[in-house]
């Protein structure tokens, strides 16, 4: 099971927790190999040119679907070359806000960057990542303008937030909650279309005065084209055994990500759907390849 970024990411967490329990549904062992590189692009060419045997996955994240909206050229097309078996997860973001911003809530937080344009700003780790458009399409909707700060990973953008360098953040709830904790952030919402089960009383950011708000991470399970229809509705029946476990939703939730599994067609359509809406927004922001 290949993952597209480094040891200790989302997409890389998923993989491991899932692949250490595949390997009793399967009777085969999972192996997690992390080619990291090119937002992704690097795993997903390799898994789109294997051999179509079922014994090559990719565990995709929604930073792949960002891809082909940038850049023209790749040397695979996620339609053509890559067949969907399962959605694993939801990983939503959590918007959180430093103490010295005076808002409570979403509604008075766009108040506030209305009354005041280009003066807020917002963080995240790099254009094109899934904070950078969390924060473009919450501009969209509300009708705002805010500045966006990128920074080189996770760890900087949530210290900068914390720290009142930028006024807004969209973080992960692992990242996201002891600082809350702490006092130090005050959290307003979550950008998923529903509530987070770990995270209850956090409001959506649909709920809370942008309805249709929905802007999250995620990870899902594809194989090469041309994997025979028996094997991966094996593989899809094998990974909704182990993700949907009572100990693995657990271990999930821990982690900041909704178990949410789906079949091959439903996967088919969400990631489809993820491309046209990635396409959509980088091209009315005019959001170019570095």
């Amino acid at each position: 099971m290949l993952v597209g970024f480094t040891v200790g990411g989302v997409g890389d967490i998923t993989a491991r927790l899932i692949a250490q329990k595949l390997s009793e549904p399967l009777g085969q062992h999972v192996v997690v190999e992390n080619r990291g590189g090119a937002s992704g692009a690097i795993a997903t060419e390799r898994v789109a040119t294997s051999t179509a045997d079922g014994y090559t996955l990719l565990l995709m994240t929604a930073a792949e679907t960002v891809i082909p909206a940038l850049r023209t050229r790749l040397p695979y097309k996620l339609e053509r070359d890559l067949a969907p078996v399962s959605l694993v997860a939801i990983a939503p973001f959590v918007l959180v806000i430093p103490q010295s911003v005076p808002a409570r809530t979403v509604k008075e937080l766009i108040a506030l960057a209305r009354s005041q344009p280009g003066k807020l700003s917002y963080g995240s780790v790099g254009a094109g990542s899934t904070p950078h458009l969390a924060g473009e399409l919450l501009k969209s909707m509300a009708g705002v303008r805010i500045v966006h700060v990128p920074y080189k990973g996770g760890g900087e953008s949530v210290i900068a937030t914390a720290s009142g360098q930028v006024d807004i953040g969209f973080h992960s709830a692992t990242a996201a909650l002891p600082l809350v904790e702490a006092g130090k952030l005050r959290a307003l919402g979550v950008t998923s279309a529903k509530r987070a089960s770990f995270l209850p009383s956090i409001p959506t950011i649909a709920e809370s005065g942008l309805p249709g708000f929905d802007r999250s991470s995620w990870n899902g399970v594809l194989a090469p084209a041309g994997v025979p229809r028996n094997i991966i509705a094996r593989l899809n029946a094998a990974i909704g055994k182990v993700v949907n476990t009572v100990e693995m939703r657990e271990s999930f939730r821990r982690e900041g990500l909704e178990p949410q599994t789906n079949t091959p067609e439903q996967f088919a359509a969400f990631i489809q759907g993820e491309l046209e809406k990635n396409s959509k927004l980088i091209k009315s922001i005019g959001l170019k390849a570095e």
